[in-house]
This record gives structure tokens, C-alpha cells and sequence, in this order.
């Protein structure tokens, strides 16, 4: 369900530059807020489609609460933050794996790890 409903809400997944683009058009980043040089990072920005994200975060919610083997890192920082800040960390990771999947026409598989690289 969360497949075609991403795949129909975001057409052409070469429209967004990054992973990071298309978390931002789903508002699963935090809104900025600032003045006199102060930046505050408030709560996230909730753009974009509505439908789409509510099926990213009840499934990251899902994921941490119900799976046998949750993200190790989300598990983290399940215990370091709030876990609603954790849910939608994990939806946005997710709206990235997603962006990167549709954008180079790859199929989803558990085991890949990226090749890490020099900096």
C-alpha cells in the first residue's frame, strides 16, 4: 500500500535532486526558524503529501514497536530521544531508500550496504 501510494504521489522520482530533497517535499524535516543569526530547529514541517507521509510514519512505527529486529541505529536513538522523533527519523530515512530505489530503478534488498567512501 505504502508502495504504490509513494510511487503515484511522487511521479517522476528524478524531479528531486536527493533522498534528502524528497524527505524535505514530504515535510519529514524540521522547520527552521531564526532571527539575528539564532537558528531553531522547531518540530517537522508537515509539507507535501499528507497520505504519504502518515503511511511512512504508521509504518516506522510499526517497525519500532512491533518488529523482531528493528533498525539497530532507530533502536538507539529510541533510548537517546523522544520516540516519536525516532519514528519519523526512521520515515525519513525510509522516504530517502525510496527516492534512491526509484531513482536508479533498483529492487530493495535487506543485506545492501553502499560502498563507504573517501573523504
Amino acid at each position: 500500500m505504502t508502495a504504490t501510494a509513494a510511487v503515484a504521489s511522487i511521479g517522476d522520482p528524478k524531479a528531486f535532486k536527493s533522498g534528502r530533497e524528497l524527505a524535505a517535499w514530504l515535510g519529514l524535516v524540521p522547520r527552521q526558524s531564526g532571527t539575528g543569526g539564532l537558528l531553531r530547529l522547531l518540530g517537522i514541517s508537515k509539507h507535501g503529501d499528507t497520505y504519504l507521509r502518515t503511511l511512512l510514519i504508521h509504518g516506522t512505527r510499526s517497525v519500532l514497536t512491533h518488529s523482531k529486529e528493528p533498525p539497530i541505529w532507530a533502536t538507539k536513538l529510541a533510548q537517546r530521544r523522544p520516540q516519536n522523533v525516532a519514528i519519523v527519523a526512521l520515515a525519513n530515512k525510509m522516504a530517502r531508500t525510496i527516492w534512491a530505489l526509484l531513482a536508479h530503478e533498483r529492487k530493495y534488498q535487506r543485506e545492501f550496504v553502499s560502498k563507504p567512501t573517501l573523504a
